[in-house]
């Protein structure tokens, strides 16, 4: 398991509309029985995602949307297929977690945004 990969939702009665779970959890924690992940909704039945908390994305041609207030753990066996990894969205994601916990929206890092 990886940080920032998508994984299928296996769970039969909600992954109609929450297709993907994104593990957010730090690679160096792999040892743990968990995973700390945030749905993946349709973005047809999400509605209006927050600008800087939702952050859109497409994962095998569906679009999807982070919803990141809805942070949670998952047993390792209770994630389904990994189907891709969004490494190239990471600044996204992180600005996203960091918009939850803080409600800064940019962190400057030694004067760059």
């Amino acid at each position: 398991m990886a940080q920032f990969d998508v994984h299928t939702n296996p769970n039969s009665t909600t992954k109609k509309n929450i297709p993907f779970l994104l593990d957010v959890q730090a690679d160096l924690l792999d040892n743990l029985a968990t995973r700390v992940v945030v749905p993946l909704y349709a973005a047809s039945v999400f509605g209006s995602p927050a600008k800087h908390l939702n952050p859109k994305f497409q994962i095998k041609r569906k679009a999807v949307v982070m919803s990141t207030a809805e942070l949670t753990d998952v047993p390792v066996s209770g994630l389904g297929e990994r189907v891709v990894n969004l490494q190239q969205e990471r600044e996204t994601i992180i600005a996203a977690l960091n918009f939850l916990f803080t409600g800064i929206r940019e962190i400057k890092i030694r004067g760059k945004r």
